[in-house]
């Protein structure tokens, strides 16, 4: 027989708001922080608590955060009795074999339920709230997860009285005068084992097929209007049941003796364990072999985020009328990352997120980076990065969904206005911290690790609304389809990408994002919590270390997977009010300086110099630093990247030097002081010739012109057939107008093969420098909340007294008052009554019940203590507010004594 769970209450309360009632301070404040739907607004008393807390959209959500097992005892309580005591819990659970799991952990399993108010009442009579029952509960349209049909009460229910007689004869026991106790006698026999195996021994072995046909569910049958023999047979004594013409069911009682009492064909009281991939064992004990994978993962995301908002500098893609970047805009960008168009939608997204990438909201609207990454831009990479990681972590867009298509049939786009999940943010922690719990350097088995997901959350992330065409092809090539399996899938993937994992393991730096910084051995900052399982966990662990999410995480952030306030640690907390150890939040400015500290000696250091060769080429032997890298960038091109970057100079990336303003003396000075090589004479020629021919030509505004002190240059432009299509004529010896504008003539000119530059109204050459375009100032897109944010214990200190303050108020025991007060109004009582209750409790220190209008009309009960009464004002302490407070008497409607003093 399983473990009685300690708490058991002498004497059952009758209803849900009489067990509320019976908690104390903790027990109210734990039911509030795993349900704060309830807390919105604070409830008046715990009466109104218990009602909201019974309502179909707040149990919804309650057993949505329940996991397997926690919701198999549920939903073994909805098939019990309606009031059940824990022995027959026990027993539908287990069955007739017994289970040590089960006993291990059942106990901890009621008191979730009991804590989030989902069951309440003793041992003896255990309850489950109306809702859930019938959310639970089998039904003709809805079966339930056990499998189990209705009763033979419900089944029976509109059976004629000769009809059970007949069942009654046919299964051998004696007739009844009523239709009650003919369904309590097929009830005992189905209840008793011995004379039920006794039945089952004389069935056909064809109706026997039948039975475990139907045993394990659904329950349900079609039959015709000539049943067959085995059929008619199990029919005739009642172990099918007619649900409809057409169809008869299994009863309840008849399915649990087949089962051997079990209400489920597979309890999983252990969660499954996390196990580690096959490769695994090539990283495993090797964390500084991960975090180097990961640090190089890293430097690779910040290279990437820097040339995609470099190559959007002067202003990127236009946004779409319906919001987000035009799927040519995104193939466009995945061809300039070199990469596919899934990953080039990821690097979009979180640029976003981090708020480093916004549209810029002109008439004309088009995305372009923000002034927040110019500031990102100067710090050290290793806070760049952390900034990234941070954003990604905290996020609840999902990029995955790029290119599937909503509820409505229309294509999700990047950076538009559908990709927002609120489940995204509590998987990727949890995915997080599931990799944090294997030994240091391990990558898990994605197959175990989406096992381990769907055991903690059951109910969560069916994924309806995103069951789009692309992902119904997912389904029959077996891939989940569940929202929370997809997200956890991409998110392996985006962690490996961005540099939180390596290898498939947590890094040092990503297990710092986690804030498990304070937890950690302090030589490789792996924590303690590094150690858990990696086979099945004990039963004790089976529920107990899942409490280890919520302890390392602060007390705003998301309730632990699966545990509801008595299983989640928070019976154990500290008293409301005292102080509990900072913890770093995931993600937020504590764990990012970790973070960052833990990458920062991973991550190569910038360099100085470039190393030039003799084919017009610069080889960079690591990062640059920025001002090198900036000036470089416009001098060459970049040819090739990895672990040293290839720059090519070439005739058009010199003139593009000259353009921006530097000599070719500024260029020869560069390349000498930053190349551990000597400048290649070929390079020195380049840049000599591109700047001896540079700027020969001058072109202005006329509509446009071409100025030259060569005439013989200008005739030979004229006699080239290329330039046809600007129509030039001469004006002059030395100057040519054209129709096209001056940015065109140069465009020309510069593909002829000459190098013109151009000049002002004044005739000074123009120096052309990139345009930055920046949106105005833009915050980071706010998560959207997975529901109502989870209180502090301020707040729920403050609620808590509220509460009671105010079921004080509404169930104290009142003397009775000359015209009692009729259907739950405000008493009535005269003026001078009023003043001469009020100054007879003031004299006596006595409590007494009022009933006060404020001045904006609003009537309420309340409690007070009268202290002093003069000038027509009542000074008291207000039980209901909890503080003293001063009521004018002219605006107290009634009052009357109190049966005894709250006090």
């Amino acid at each position: 027989m399983g473990t009685m769970p300690e708490g058991r209450s002498p004497s059952s309360p009758r209803t849900l708001a009489e067990a509320l009632r019976a908690r104390g301070d903790e027990d109210l404040a734990a039911l509030l922080r795993a349900r704060p739907d309830l807390l919105t607004p604070v409830p008046t008393d715990l009466t109104q608590l218990a009602t909201r807390a019974g309502t179909r959209a707040s149990v919804v959500r309650a057993l949505e955060r329940l996991d397997r097992f926690t919701l198999q005892t549920a939903e073994a309580l909805a098939v019990a009795p309606d009031t059940a005591s824990y022995e027959t819990l026990f027993a539908l659970l287990t069955g007739d074999e017994g289970d040590p799991d089960i006993e291990a952990v059942l106990p901890r399993a009621v008191a979730v339920l009991r804590g989030q108010a989902l069951v309440w009442g003793g041992d003896d009579r255990l309850r489950l709230v109306r809702t859930a029952r019938e959310l639970l509960a089998p039904s003709p349209t809805r079966p339930s997860p056990t499998g189990l049909g209705p009763t033979v009460a419900e089944a029976t229910a509109g059976m004629s009285p000769g009809r059970l007689q007949e069942i009654l004869t046919a299964a051998g026991l004696p007739t009844t005068h009523d239709p009650v106790s003919a369904v309590a006698a097929l009830v005992s026999l189905f209840n008793d084992r011995s004379r039920m195996a006794a039945l089952l021994d004389t069935a056909p072995s064809e109706a026997l097929t039948v039975l475990d046909r139907l045993v394990w569910g659904p329950p349900y049958g079609e039959v015709t209007a000539n049943p067959t023999p085995p059929v008619q047979w199990l029919r005739d004594r009642g172990l099918l049941l007619p649900a409809s013409p057409r169809t008869v069911v299994l009863p309840r009682e008849a399915a649990l003796h087949l089962r051997g009492g079990r209400a489920h064909s597979t309890p999983e009281p252990v969660p499954p364990a996390v196990r580690p991939a096959a490769k695994a064992a090539m990283t495993e004990g090797r964390p500084q072999v991960v975090d180097n994978t990961a640090a190089g993962q890293a430097y690779t995301a910040l290279s990437t985020v820097e040339d995609l908002l470099k190559d959007w500098h002067e202003g990127g893609p236009a946004v779409l009328r319906s919001g987000g970047l035009s799927v040519r805009d995104l193939k466009r960008t995945a061809a300039a990352l070199d990469t596919t168009e899934q990953m080039a939608g990821f690097w979009l997204e979180l640029t976003y997120a981090a708020g480093l990438l916004a549209a810029d909201g002109e008439t004309d609207e088009r995305y372009a980076p923000t002034p927040a990454y110019d500031d990102w831009l100067t710090l050290p990479a290793s806070e760049r990065w952390a900034r990234l990681a941070a954003a990604w972590l905290t996020a609840t867009r999902t990029a995955g969904l790029i290119g599937g298509q909503d509820t409505k049939g229309r294509t999700l786009s990047a950076l538009g206005p559908d990709l927002d999940r609120s489940a995204a943010v509590e998987v990727r922690r949890r995915v997080l911290h599931l990799l944090a719990a294997l030994p240091a350097g391990t990558a898990p088995d994605p197959e175990s690790l989406l096992a381990r997901l769907r055991w903690e959350r059951p109910l969560r992330g069916t994924g309806a609304p995103d069951l789009d065409r692309n992902v119904a092809r997912s389904a029959a090539r077996g891939v989940p389809t569940d929202l929370r399996s997809r997200v956890a899938a991409w998110t392996l993937t985006e962690a490996e990408v961005l540099g939180v994992t390596g290898r498939g393991a947590l890094s040092t730096h990503g297990r710092a994002l986690l804030g498990r910084a304070a937890y950690g051995d302090g030589a490789t900052g792996h924590g303690r919590l590094a150690a858990g399982p990696t086979a099945a966990p004990s039963a004790t662990e089976a529920t107990a270390g899942l409490t280890a999410p919520s302890a390392t995480e602060p007390a705003s952030g998301p309730a632990a997977p699966g545990l509801g306030a008595a299983a989640a640690g928070l019976t154990a907390a500290p008293r409301l009010g005292a102080a509990r150890p900072a913890v770093p939040q995931p993600g937020g400015p504590e764990a990012q300086a970790a973070s960052a500290h833990a990458l920062a000696p991973l991550l190569p250091e910038p360099v100085d110099h470039v190393l030039l060769q003799a084919d017009l080429t610069a080889v960079a032997p690591g990062p640059l630093q920025r001002p090198l890298a900036e000036t470089l960038a416009v001098l060459a091109d970049i040819e090739s990247k990895g672990g040293a970057t290839v720059y090519r100079f070439t005739p058009a990336s010199v003139r593009r030097a000259l353009d921006a303003g530097k000599s070719a003396s500024d260029l020869h000075t560069f390349l000498a002081t930053h190349s551990r090589t000597p400048v290649p004479q070929p390079l020195s020629y380049l840049i000599d010739d591109v700047a001896r021919r540079h700027g020969h030509l001058r072109i202005g505004a006329a509509s446009a012109y071409v100025r030259c002190d060569d005439d013989a240059l200008l005739g030979e432009i004229l006699a080239d057939k290329r330039s046809q299509g600007l129509r030039l004529r001469r004006l002059a010896p030395t100057v040519l107008a054209a129709q096209a504008d001056p940015a065109t003539l140069l465009e020309g000119l510069r593909t002829m093969g000459y190098a013109p530059a151009a000049e002002s109204a004044e005739g000074d050459v123009l120096i052309t420098r990139a345009h930055a375009r920046r949106t105005p100032p833009r915050t980071a897109p706010a998560p959207v909340p997975d529901g109502p944010p989870v209180p502090d214990r301020t707040l729920l200190g403050a609620a808590v007294k509220a509460i009671r303050a105010g079921d004080l108020a509404a169930t104290v025991v009142r003397k009775p008052v000359p015209e009692p007060a009729k259907n739950g109004e405000l008493p009535r009582t005269t003026s001078a009554e009023t003043l001469a209750t009020v100054q007879a409790a003031a004299m006596t220190g006595a409590a007494v019940w009022i009933g006060y209008v404020n001045a904006d009309g609003a009537a309420s009960q309340r409690v007070i203590a009268p202290v002093r009464v003069e000038g027509g004002f009542v000074t008291a302490y207000d039980h209901t507010a909890d503080e003293v407070r001063t009521y004018p008497l002219h605006r107290i409607t009634g009052v009357a004594e109190l049966a005894d003093d709250p006090a």
